[in-house]
């Protein structure tokens, strides 16, 4: 049993009339149940590929400032092992996590139990194979040497299927759907999944199997690696939020109009962002100013869905001390806003010619894929289990090492790597500085990261730990009764308002 004074913190998350259930939780109870095979499935195997490309990204991180470590090992080459820490955390954890996501929410806004489980279940299986094949691919050396797609042929077809069905899958249940209202985490998700295997399959088609050259190449590479971001992860990391948000302040969304706004201005201007960082290459320069025109629009789509997420929030904010969902949510609804505004300056001309390919450019892509939609996952994470399970998370020391650890881990990471590639950037465009010197210069920063790497490490591993010790007490020996963890919450998601 987990200390007297877990449960009380941990139990902000729901209500005490459990004993007698009303129709509508019993409902929810069985769309839970349906679904906790097929989201663990996606949720443990998501956390595994995590906890490797933590490790990739570590050795990756010392080599550039120890590069004769592990020199003898071609897998391990800086090279190699860079690239299958991209892939297994793109394609292993933050898909497999997406996945699991989608497929709770589907349900639960949907109203269905989860359907076709085998179906789902297949899907998990040829993903996590196509994952092995790839990723093996990369460490022996195989790979097409595009950004985003470094994963071998041979792995393509599989990843492609496993998606196909989840698609279709989604597209089904959302079809026999009993619940009419349609909600904005709806929009986004539905989005999504459309989204995503156009972007893919487009740039299988234009950058691996039948490869166009010179300009249009880096066209089509920028064009799919930023939009894998903004048109498949932003969508679910915002969904999660418009859901999780509502239900646990037990409010609704603060305005319905600037959800629309958000989603369709997002979908109107984020295709054409990828451009902006060809500004100085062989392109012409109107595809080029358009970009920079579109991605300086998306003020609007990030400050009317700040501006939404805030005032939903407003008056709540003490229930940050006493919720895990809500710090990991808040905290990555705060950083979509933060990268997203980094990525508007970052487009401009005068600001991409000194930060472009430096380290600054990595220190963004890091805070939109980790402080926004890494942590956004966590908080969904946080939320969703004890629902599957009927149980509570086990520790209250471990869910506040995850969040210091990750949170000021990336903070440290961001902050400070983006000022030394501000550095690196204006030092590389004085001809009098030698090449060396501007490494020189990146050194103590790509130290820290290393360490801050090491700190978001604990934190993973802290919130595994947790995670397994939830499992073990949910199916294992030692399992006790719970209360559900719905106490305090909204039963049924939250309307907008209006």
């Amino acid at each position: 049993m987990s200390a007297p004074g877990t449960n009380r913190v941990l139990s902000a998350l729901s209500p005490r009339d459990t004993d007698d259930p009303s129709p509508q939780q019993v409902q929810l109870a069985e769309i839970d149940d349906s679904c906790r095979g097929s989201v663990l499935l996606f949720f443990i195997s998501g956390m595994v590929w995590l906890l490797i490309g933590t490790v990739f990204a570590i050795v990756a991180s010392y080599k550039l400032h120890a590069p004769d470590f592990l020199g003898d090992y071609a897998s391990l080459t800086f090279g190699r092992i860079r690239t299958a820490h991209l892939n297994a955390v793109i394609y292993g954890f933050s898909a497999e996590i997406a996945v699991g996501v989608i497929l709770w929410l589907m349900c639960r806004l949907c109203r269905v139990p989860l359907m076709a489980q085998s179906v789902i279940n297949s899907a998990a299986v040829l993903w996590n194979i196509g994952l092995l094949l790839g990723i093996g691919g990369v460490l022996a050396g195989d790979t097409t040497g595009v950004e985003y797609l470094e994963m071998p042929k041979y792995s393509t077809p599989i990843l492609f299927l496993a998606f196909a069905l989840i698609a279709v899958w989604t597209i089904v249940i959302f079809r026999f759907r009993r619940e009419k209202h349609l909600y904005v985490s709806q929009w986004y998700i539905l989005a999504a999944v459309l989204w995503f295997p156009w972007l893919y399959s487009t740039a299988q088609l234009l950058l691996v199997m039948d490869p166009a050259r010179g300009a249009v190449q880096a066209a089509v590479n920028w064009w799919f690696a930023h939009n894998v971001l903004g048109l498949w992860f932003t969508p679910i990391g915002l969904a999660s939020i418009y859901y999780v948000l509502p239900k646990v302040i037990g409010r609704p969304i603060h305005s319905y109009y600037l959800s629309v706004l958000g989603f369709w201005s997002l979908a109107l201007f984020y295709n054409w962002n990828g451009f902006h960082h060809l500004v100085g290459g062989p392109f012409p320069a109107w595809m080029i100013t358009i970009s920079i025109v579109a991605s300086v629009m998306m003020v609007i789509p990030v400050v009317s869905t700040a501006i939404n997420h805030h005032f939903t929030m407003i008056g709540h904010f003490g229930k940050l001390k006493h919720s895990p969902t809500l710090r990991f949510i808040v905290f990555g609804a705060m950083s979509y806003t933060v990268s997203s505004l980094q990525g508007v300056l970052s487009s401009v001309r005068w600001f991409s010619e000194t930060a472009h390919f430096t380290h600054h450019t990595v220190a963004h892509a890091h805070w939109g894929m980790y402080a926004f939609f890494t942590m956004t996952m966590f908080g969904a994470m946080y939320y969703i289990l004890p629902r599957i399970t009927q149980r509570e998370w086990p520790s209250e020391r471990l869910i506040s090492l995850h969040f210091w650890c990750t949170a000021v881990g990336i903070i440290l990471y961001v902050a400070p790597l983006s000022w030394g590639g501000w550095l690196q950037g204006k030092a590389m465009l004085d001809p009098k500085i030698p090449f060396l010197e501007v490494v020189k210069i990146t050194l103590p920063y790509l130290k820290l990261r290393t360490v801050t790497g090491l700190l978001m490490a604990v934190g993973h591993v802290a919130f595994f730990a947790n995670m397994i010790w939830l499992l073990v007490r949910t199916f294992g020996p030692y399992q006790q009764p719970q209360p559900m963890i719905l106490a305090g919450v909204r039963t049924e998601p939250a309307p907008v308002g209006k």
